[in-house]
């Protein structure tokens, strides 16, 4: 089971946005509000992807718009990047969660590797529809989304990736980059919270430098 039966054919971000919203490409749909899909120009020099909604995702409808949202936010002000001209969404469109033992919260769970490449056939259908010079991956489920099960981003920072060759691939050749999701910066040690966003601060420096470079 898998999104390519509900993805129309049609390179119209809008259209798909619609469409997206009757997916049932896997059982995410179940239990999350919404389906969030991604957000920005059709046009976007540069798209960011991470790795699902949250819960104020979920509600809102929208990606990018909670706790990792605001850090992202600050993240991209800090690398001189403006949020308006960027598309962004996820490596899949359905918020994943579990309740937590006392009272209602949701509580983030990562999707599964099936659930990840069930719906994977939306991000390809972005990425034609949009057509960004360089895209970044936020987090390793975003960046093994792309690049395969087996990727490390750590050995893979402030590198210029491409898409791997393969049957089902979208018709597109951005420059690929990858850096840790921002909630991951919210999770970490305080003590080590600058350091982690100074260094998410420099991998979108380096991918706006890419952009810059193509100009």
């Amino acid at each position: 089971m898998g999104a390519e039966e509900f993805v129309p054919a049609t390179r119209d971000t809008a259209r798909l946005a619609e469409a997206a919203r009757a997916c049932r490409g896997c059982d995410l749909y179940q239990d999350a509000d919404q389906t969030v899909f991604g957000a920005g120009p059709a046009a976007a020099r540069l798209m960011l992807v991470g790795e699902q909604p949250g819960d104020q995702e979920d509600r809102k409808g929208e990606p990018f718009v909670g706790p990792a949202g605001r850090v992202l936010d600050k993240a991209l002000d800090a690398a001189g990047i403006d949020r308006e001209p960027v598309y962004v969404t996820n490596a899949v469109k359905h918020f994943k969660f579990t309740r937590a033992e006392r009272g209602n919260r949701r509580l983030h769970k990562t999707p599964s590797r099936t659930e990840v490449v069930s719906c994977r056939p939306w991000l390809y259908a972005e990425l034609s529809a949009v057509g960004p010079e360089v895209v970044v991956l936020l987090g390793a489920t975003a960046a093994k989304s792309l690049l395969g099960n087996d990727f490390r981003i750590t050995a893979h920072r402030r590198e210029v990736l491409a898409l791997p060759p393969a049957l089902d691939a979208p018709d597109v050749t951005p420059d690929l980059v990858v850096t840790v999701h921002p909630s991951s910066i919210l999770r970490g040690p305080p003590e080590q919270r600058d350091e982690a966003f100074d260094g998410l601060v420099e991998d979108l420096r380096f991918a706006s430098g890419l952009l810059a470079g193509q100009g």
